[in-house]
């Protein structure tokens, strides 16, 4: 079996991983965990969303995590934006790319952004053309590309059409989601064939939920067909307000670990990571679902029992 030599890991638990938190969590500590995924090795971060308060209460401070975090150079710090008013604010922080969103079923996008999806595509095209002329790159999520909660099995054909729309809007790059999280690699197969129709490999990125355990699968299954580019949320931390059920993201260091043992290199620190989805634990009050981070916790038990303060 051939792999790809490296992978890119696009790090999104700021946004995707505390968007659907029903505890707030303050913007001293999202951006000290910024600043400490800057440190991991990961090359980009996206750390917000400035979309309305009121539908995502967890990242109302939007403004402040993006002007307060300490930039390290050759990190490429991303916001997502619904549409034009949401570009505006994000511009005055400065960020260095901004995505954009849709879905690939009807009733997901209004359930999202309550449009239809005929309405949303000028919409986006107006968002990414502005970005463009202000030297933004534009990154595009397509949600429920392999199932809907409320349509069931998504239709390829419409994921693809989607998504060379927004290619030609301006989005150098598409991030493919699975936002309930119950792909498997079959239906990953699918998808992709039909993508990797008119859409070369290095557009395309992989966007996996974990909620039936299959997020990892989903990635192997993408890495064999070419896919060098994944999103994952440190922790395993996310959700979608308008998927029930929809469990977190990949978790990074499960995925690191994995690409690591596959000898595929990432340039990214498995034990910073761990150490990061520890710190968001610590304040976030619950049990996050990475099973390195439970491994880790684990060995510290042992050793702690054998007096071992490592």
């Amino acid at each position: 079996m051939s792999w790809p030599i490296n992978v890119t890991i696009k790090e999104v638990g700021p946004r995707d991983g505390l968007q659907n938190e029903k505890k707030l969590i303050s913007t001293k500590v999202k951006t000290d965990w910024i600043n400490k995924l800057s440190q991991s090795g990961l090359r980009h971060i996206e750390i917000t969303s400035f979309v309305h308060p009121k539908w995502v209460p967890a990242l109302a401070d939007a403004k402040d995590v993006a002007k307060l975090i300490q930039r390290k150079e050759g990190v490429v710090y991303t916001a997502l934006v619904p549409n034009q008013k949401g570009l505006e604010a994000a511009l005055e922080t400065n960020v260095d790319e901004i995505a954009v969103f849709m879905s690939a079923t009807e009733t997901h996008n209004k359930k999202n952004i309550n449009k239809s999806i005929d309405q949303t595509l000028p919409v986006l095209r107006q968002t990414a053309q502005e970005a463009v002329k202000a030297n933004i790159p534009v990154r595009a999520y397509v949600s429920t590309a392999f199932f809907c909660p409320y349509e069931g099995r998504t239709n390829s054909e419409n994921v693809r059409r989607i998504s060379e729309y927004l290619l030609e809007i301006g989005a150098y790059e598409l991030s493919i989601g699975d936002t309930v999280g119950t792909a498997s690699p079959v239906q990953v197969e699918d998808t992709l064939k039909h993508l990797l129709k008119g859409i070369p490999t290095k557009k395309l990125a992989m966007h996996f939920h974990d909620t039936r355990g299959t997020a990892l699968s989903n990635t192997l299954k993408a890495l064999e067909m070419g896919i060098q580019t994944f999103d994952s949320s440190c922790g395993g931390l996310g959700g979608c307000p308008y998927a029930p059920g929809a469990a977190g993201n990949t978790a990074t260091e499960d995925l690191l670990y994995m690409l690591h043992k596959m000898g595929i290199k990432t340039g990214v620190s498995e034990e910073k990571m761990v150490k990061n989805a520890m710190f968001m634990e610590n304040h976030i009050g619950k049990s996050l679902p990475s099973k390195a981070l439970q491994a880790h916790k684990g060995k510290k038990a042992v050793l702690a029992k054998k007096g071992d303060k490592r």
